[in-house]
């Protein structure tokens, strides 16, 4: 289960989490380099079943909690308590480590609602027509162009860099349906709050998948403002504007 890095130093560690579908690299074209030129040792991991990690073959089983357990694991490898950063489906994760783990601080960016996924999937379907993709029912080994266009509005700006577009193409992958499960019934098990540690919350005006309101009632749950950005959508680290995303986040650790 490699993570990837930026170089960095005088700064502690940032440790970032993807989210569903995806893996590690969605953090390396801009926020990796750009958080290491601040001085951050910044990391990225691909959760197992992800990426080039191990776990491919018992993706199908693997819960929100083993999940948590592989963030744990590379945070422990670190040389110092890393600065947790999770994004949809990896600030969930995050949550989770906020009740186990003695996390030093932590950023919650397009976050799963507390009502949980279910909500939101049924928002795409009843109340924004075309949405291609239904949860487990998702496979992208038969990702075709129509379908890709079709997920585009949801996850990207119309200006999207077309590189940036066929790249995460390549990176899609299948995700544990357990895991949607457990992300369906958010309602169902508690999610933690804070409990002190150090928390930012931010979402995009342009999301469809983690609306502002979505991202205003994460932060409500946890007791702190919510950061809405304008202009982005909800694959904000890979957007055309990311850096509008890096800087809102670099305010926030400036601060700590």
């Amino acid at each position: 289960m490699p993570a990837r890095s930026g170089r960095g130093g005088g700064k502690p560690p940032l440790l970032f989490v993807h989210g569903g579908f995806c893996d590690a690299w969605c953090w390396t074209p801009y926020f990796l380099p750009w958080f290491a030129k601040l001085g951050y040792p910044a990391h990225a991991l691909s959760l197992r079943g992800h990426g080039k990690s191990d776990g491919a073959a018992s993706l199908f089983v693997a819960g929100l909690d083993d999940f948590a357990a592989d963030v744990e694991r590379v945070a422990q490898s670190l040389p110092e308590p890393p600065i947790l950063i999770g994004h949809s489906m990896g600030a969930a994760i995050v949550e989770r480590l906020l009740a186990t783990y003695p996390v030093r601080a932590a950023a919650l960016l397009a976050p799963v609602p507390p009502a949980g996924l279910m909500s939101v999937a049924s928002r795409l379907v009843t109340g924004q027509s075309g949405y291609p993709v239904l949860g487990s029912q998702f496979d992208p080994s038969r990702m075709s162009q129509h379908m890709l266009e079709a997920l585009q509005p949801f996850y990207f700006n119309d200006d999207v860099a077309p590189e940036i577009l066929a790249e995460t193409a390549a990176h899609l992958t299948a995700e544990s349906p357990r895991v949607l499960l457990d992300l369906s019934m958010r309602l169902q098990w508690q999610i933690p709050e804070r409990g002190g540690v150090p928390l930012f919350v931010m979402g995009v005006e342009g999301d469809r998948i983690a609306t502002p309101d979505d991202v205003r009632a994460t932060a409500a749950h946890h007791g702190v403002e919510a950061t809405i950005l304008p202009g982005l959508a909800h694959m904000l680290m890979l957007e055309r504007q990311w850096e509008d995303a890096a800087r809102e986040l670099a305010r926030w650790l400036s601060g700590l």
